[in-house]
C-alpha cells in the first residue's frame, strides 16, 4: 500500500516553450505535476550520478578485492 504524504509546496516562476505549453494545456496535462515529477527525477538521478563518483574509488576497491578473494563469507553461502 502506498500512502502518500502531501508535502508543502512553493510557487515559482518558470518559463518553457510556448507550442509545449500549449499543447499540455490543450490535452488537459497538469502543468504543476508534470514539471514536479519530471524535477524529482532529475534530482533523483543527479544525487545517485554524485553518489557514484563521491564512491567510485571505494567501490573500485571493492570490486578489486572481491575478484581477487572472492565473496566475503562466499564459503559459507548455500546457494
Amino acid at each position: 500500500m502506498n500512502i502518500s504524504v502531501a508535502k508543502p509546496k512553493k510557487a515559482t516562476n518558470i518559463t518553457l516553450s510556448s507550442d509545449v505549453l500549449s499543447e499540455a494545456k490543450a490535452l488537459g496535462i497538469n502543468i504543476s505535476q508534470a514539471c514536479d515529477q519530471f524535477l524529482r527525477d532529475v534530482v533523483k538521478r543527479e544525487q545517485a550520478r554524485r553518489w557514484q563518483a563521491e564512491n567510485a574509488e571505494f567501490i573500485a576497491a571493492y570490486n578489486e578485492g572481491v575478484a581477487r578473494d572472492g565473496l566475503p563469507l562466499d564459503a559459507w553461502r548455500s546457494f
